[in-house]
C-alpha cells in the first residue's frame, strides 16, 4: 500500500495537500496567512492564524484526546480542542508510543519473476559477482592514530592525472578503533572497515594502522582478508613513522592502480545495482514528495531483481507495522521487530531518550511534528514492494528486492552502514537540504520542495519539489531518478561528488575504556 494518495496531490491552485480521506489535516502548499480560504474536499476552510509551508491546518474540529491523522495513520492526540483551520504542531499534538497488533505473513511470498527486458548500465564486473559504479582505491585507518596519515596519503593523488579507469583515491579516516571493550563494539568496527575495503566500487585497499590499537590490521590480512587480492596492510610503528609510512603506501597504491586501469567498464544488467535509501535534513514534503517518488524507484528495482535497502531503525518506529505486513515471511517480520526492540534497549541506556528526540529543530522547522509523522513519511522510501530481507549494521547486502538495515538515524552513520553492506548507489532526499556524500559511493540528492532545491541548487541533483507544484507526477520523477540512476552507475558524478562530500561516521555502541 501507499500512504500518499495520488489522487489527492495538488495542481498548482492549491493552497493545500489533503493526502487521505481519514486525515483530520491537510498540509500548507505554502505559507498561508490568517483568514486564507481553503477548499479542501469540497468543503471550506479558515486558516484561524498564520501556517508556515508544510505545516499541518486542521480541516475538521479535533476534540482533546482525540486522535490527529495523517497518511490514514495515527501521528498523535490532540492536548485539547483543536479547532477547524487551527495551526497543529507541537504546541498541541502529544506524543504516545502505540502498541500495533502486527499482520505477521501467514505464507512464505514468492519472489516475483523478472521481466523479460531488463535495462543496463556500464560498470565494472568483480570476481564475486557483484558489479561496482566507481573504481576507487580505498586507503581505510585502522584506528584513530591512523586517520591523519591515511588523508595526507589519499590528499597527494588529488589533483594528479590518475591511471585511466581509476577514479582515485578515497581516505576512510575516523576516530574508532582504539578505547574500544573487546566484543560487539570492536565486531561491528571491523565488519564495517572490512564491508568499505571488500566493496564493489573499491578495486582495491589498503588497511593502515598504528601498530598497538585495539583494531590490529591483522583482523584484515592473510587468512582474514576481505579481499582476495590488491590488499596491502602497513602500520606506523613497523614503517619507521608518518613519513615512511606515507611514502611506502605512495609506491604501492602506484601499483595497485596500475593494475586497476587495466579494467573497463562493461554492459551489465542493472539487477546489479544495490541502491541505499537514506532521507536526512527532512520536513512535511519530505513524504509528500521525494521519498514517494524513491519509493516508486524502488519498486522499478524490485521489478527487475535489482536490490535496494532502507535503512534507519529510529525512522520507522511507529511505521513498522507497514513493513511487518509487508515482509516475505515469518522470520523477516520477527528480525525487524526484533531490531525495533533491540534499539530501544539501546536507547534505555541514556536515561530521558526515546524515539521522539529524533527529530531535530529543522525537521520540527520544517512541519514534522513528531517521530510518527516522521517515520510515515520516511518509510514511503521503500515504496510497496515486499520486505525480502533484514540486515544488521553493515551486513552484505544479499537481495533481490526490497531490504532494511538496522542504522542510526544520523546521516553519516547510517549512509557508513549502507556502504559497508555494499549499495553501489545510494539516493538521498531532503527537504531542509542537507549536504552529506561518501567517499567511494555516488549519492543523488533528491530534493522534496523548490523553494530549498532553488536555494541549494549546486547540492541536488532532482527536485521532487515539482510534485508538490503541481507540475510532475509521483511516478513521473520516480522514473526520472530511475534513469539518472543508470547513468550516475554508468560514470556520471553527482552533485555531492562534484562538491567533494566524503562524509564517513562508523557506529560506536559502546563505551570509551
Amino acid at each position: 500500500m501507499t500512504l500518499v494518495d495520488i489522487a489527492k496531490l495538488p495542481t498548482a491552485e492549491n493552497s493545500a495537500i489533503h493526502l487521505n480521506a481519514k486525515d483530520n489535516i491537510a498540509v500548507a502548499r505554502v505559507p498561508l496567512s490568517a483568514g486564507t480560504e481553503l477548499k479542501i474536499d469540497g468543503h471550506l476552510v479558515t486558516a484561524r492564524t498564520a501556517i508556515p509551508a508544510g505545516h499541518k491546518v486542521c480541516i475538521r474540529s479535533i476534540g482533546q484526546g482525540e486522535q490527529i491523522v495523517r497518511y490514514g495513520q495515527l501521528i498523535g492526540f490532540a492536548k485539547s480542542a483543536i479547532q477547524s483551520g487551527d495551526h497543529v504542531h507541537t504546541h498541541n499534538v502529544a506524543f504516545e508510543e502505540l502498541n500495533f497488533d502486527y499482520e505477521y505473513p501467514l505464507v512464505e511470498k514468492p519472489l516475483p519473476a523478472l521481466p523479460s527486458s531488463i535495462p543496463t548500465f556500464m560498470g565494472f564486473q568483480r570476481e564475486d559477482g557483484r558489479v561496482g559504479t566507481r573504481n576507487y582505491v580505498a586507503v581505510v585507518a585502522a584506528s584513530n592514530c591512523a586517520a591523519h596519515t591515511a588523508e595526507m596519503i589519499a590528499a597527494h593523488f588529488a589533483g594528479l592525472t590518475l591511471p585511466p579507469n581509476v577514479d582515485g583515491v578515497a581516505a576512510f579516516p575516523h576516530g574508532e578503533g582504539c578505547g574500544h571493550t573487546i566484543g560487539p563494539d570492536t565486531e561491528q568496527l571491523q565488519r564495517t572497515l572490512r564491508g568499505v575495503m571488500n566493496h564493489p566500487n573499491v578495486g582495491a585497499a589498503v588497511i593502515l594502522g598504528l601498530g598497538c590499537e585495539v583494531n590490529q590490521i591483522d583482523h584484515y590480512l592473510g587468512a582474514n582478508s576481505p579481499r582476495t587480492s590488491r590488499m596491502i596492510g602497513m602500520t606506523l610503528q613497523g614503517e619507521g613513522g608518518t613519513r615512511n609510512a606515507m611514502a611506502n603506501a605512495i609506491k604501492a597504491i602506484e601499483g595497485l592502480m596500475e593494475q586497476m586501469s587495466s579494467e573497463k567498464r562493461v554492459v551489465v544488467p542493472a539487477t546489479k545495482i544495490q541502491l541505499g535509501l537514506n532521507c536526512g535534513g527532512s520536513d512535511s514534503f519530505s513524504g509528500i514528495t521525494a521519498n514517494p517518488a524513491l519509493g516508486y524507484t524502488s519498486d522499478l528495482l524490485a521489478e527487475i531483481g535489482a536490490s535496494s535497502v532502507l535503512a534507519e531503525t529510529t525512522e520507522i518506529f511507529g511505521a513498522e507495522h507497514l513493513l511487518v505486513k509487508r515482509a516475505r515471511n515469518r522470520a523477516v517480520a520477527d528480525r525487524l521487530l526484533s531490531f525495533v526492540k533491540g534499539y530501544k534497549t539501546y536507547l534505555n541506556r541514556f536515561e530521558g531518550s526515546n524515539f521522539n528526540d529524533n527529530p531535530s529543530p529543522g525537521n520540527k522547522e520544517g512541519g514534522l511534528t513528531n517521530i510518527l509523522e516522521k517515520s510515515l513519511g520516511a518509510v514511503a522510501k521503500g515504496g510497496t514492494s515486499q520486505l525480502n530481507e533484514v540486515l544488521d549494521y553493515a551486513e552484505r547486502v544479499t537481495g533481490p528486492g526490497f531490504c532494511f538495515m538496522n542504522t542510526p538515524g544520523y546521516d553519516p552513520v547510517s549512509l557508513t552502514g549502507l556502504a559497508a553492506g555494499g549499495v553501489n548507489l545510494i539516493a538521498f532526499t531532503t527537504g531542509r537540504g542537507s549536504a552529506i556524500g561518501f567517499p567511494t559511493i555516488p549519492v543523488i540528492k533528491i530534493a522534496t520542495n523548490s523553494s530549498m532545491y532553488k536555494r541549494m541548487i549546486s547540492n541536488m541533483d532532482i527536485n521532487a519539489g515539482r510534485i508538490a507544484d503541481g507540475e510532475a507526477t509521483i511516478e513521473g520523477v520516480g522514473k526520472e531518478i530511475f534513469d539518472m540512476l543508470l547513468r550516475v552507475a554508468s560514470g556520471e558524478r553527482t552533485c555531492a561528488e562534484t562538491l567533494g562530500h566524503k562524509e564517513f561516521v562508523p557506529w560506536r555502541i559502546g563505551p570509551v575504556m
